[in-house]
């Protein structure tokens, strides 16, 4: 039994040091980066998933009140009058001037000129009495950076010098000041953003991030940049800019949820969500684990022991709408259409072939009537001609093939055709003559 306890103590202590161990890294770009959420998505195979990311201390709100926005006011809690009421002392705004509630102050207490400059908010009253007993409390507002500071402080009064003092009582300072002095009640902050004017909507923006499974957070791959500007920057291929994006009025609502559409498989992985507001100090990360998982398909159960029975309509389950399909039988009228439309197709081929027919023996045609245009003028009589028979003897015996260039050729050749040579004796008629 003592080593089953043992046992179980073991295993809560290691449960405990593994959840103490566990350790989220901080952001590259701010090693100040706080991680405020971790949370774990699952959403269904195609549908879409909203990584919610919202804070209301980066609703961008202009300043147009000539940065009134800053604030200190000092309130007293008192027993004086026993009644533990809460009296406003005093307040001033950055850009204006200090005010005092009561006539009896007026004079009597204030803060430094310069307290917005220098981050001194103490309270100074002169000539303290016992009515100011009570425990006071300076209260810094930033309503643009949404912070709220507060410093609690103890004044009791006394008549006797020696008896003035200064302690700590465990929650706040306590002041014992002599009556008729002059007491100070510190309040001093001196960080930037009590200090100075803030730079609008250059100080803030907003990233996402994306670890695919197994990549480590210093190599995630940056999805949005948006800035309250209004200046927004998206990277990444086309198609993942389509589906992950934020709406416009981010700063406005202060709400920066990732909407991411179409979700497959191949979305799944580490989201972060940094919020930055540089001016205001803040650097908050939030942190999602997305899984896609594939929808549930319903099962149809069918009862076979019983017959002709309709199952019953369980009105919790939705179903979709039912379509049937109807085969309408061809008619002879669609059939006669088809067969006009190849008759047509037909007999156009056949108008075709008749046209290029026809312009083909035109054309033939053309070169004939030519021939008879240019000769058939005047009639030729070839006994006008000489024909000089010397230069035809040598063609006699061969049979001419010439592939003619033009129609002159043609002709002479066809002349030399049709008059064959005649062999002239010369000796003859001279003997004929000598004879005589």
């Amino acid at each position: 039994m003592e080593q089953l306890a043992k046992l179980l103590l073991w295993q809560i202590l290691l449960q405990q040091s593994s959840v103490y161990l566990y350790s989220v890294p901080a952001d590259a770009s701010n090693p100040d980066s706080v991680v405020v959420s971790v949370l774990n998505i699952s959403a269904t195979l195609g549908s879409q998933a909203v990584l919610p990311c919202k804070s209301y201390r980066m609703v961008w709100t202009q300043d147009r009140l000539n940065d009134r926005q800053r604030v200190v006011h000092w309130d007293l809690y008192s027993n004086y009058y026993g009644d533990n009421k809460m009296e406003r002392l005093c307040d001033m705004y950055s850009a204006g001037d200090q005010r005092v509630y009561s006539s009896y102050n007026q004079g009597r207490i204030f803060m430094p000129q310069n307290a917005f400059r220098d981050g001194n908010f103490s309270l100074v009253i002169k000539d303290v009495a016992e009515s100011d007993e009570g425990t006071y409390s300076c209260n810094l507002h930033h309503h643009y950076c949404h912070l709220y500071e507060t410093v609690k402080i103890q004044l009791a009064i006394t008549k006797t010098a020696e008896d003035a003092k200064q302690y700590w009582d465990g929650e706040k300072p306590v002041i014992l000041a002599l009556e008729g002095s002059t007491v100070t009640l510190p309040c001093v902050n001196h960080n930037h953003i009590w200090t100075e004017r803030h730079s609008e909507e250059e100080q803030q923006v907003v990233h996402w991030d994306r670890q695919p499974p197994g990549v480590p957070h210093d190599r995630a791959d940056r999805l949005i940049d948006l800035y309250a500007s209004g200046e927004r920057r998206s990277y990444g291929p086309l198609f993942i800019r389509q589906k992950m994006n934020i709406t416009d009025t981010a700063f406005a609502l202060g709400d920066f949820s990732l909407r991411i559409s179409q979700l497959e498989s191949a979305d799944e992985g580490t989201y972060s969500c940094h919020l930055h507001h540089h001016y205001c100090g803040l650097h908050e990360r939030r942190i999602y684990q997305v899984f896609v998982k594939e929808p549930v398909r319903e099962k149809k159960v069918v009862n076979l022991t019983t017959h002709n029975i309709a199952p019953a309509i369980d009105p919790n389950v939705v179903r979709g709408h039912n379509v049937i399909n109807v085969i309408i039988p061809e008619s002879r009228v669609h059939f006669f259409q088809q067969l006009g439309y190849i008759l047509a197709t037909l007999l156009l081929f056949i108008v075709l072939l008749i046209i290029v027919v026809l312009v083909t023996r035109k054309r033939r045609q053309r070169g004939y009537e030519y021939n008879v245009k240019k000769y058939g003028e005047k009639d030729v009589n070839l006994k006008e001609f000489t024909v000089d028979t010397t230069d035809l003897t040598q063609y006699k015996s061969e049979d001419i093939r010439l592939d003619y260039k033009n129609n002159i050729l043609k002709e002479k050749a066809e002349q030399a055709r049709s008059f064959p040579a005649k062999n002239i004796d010369l000796d003859k008629d001279f003997r004929k003559e000598y004879c005589k």
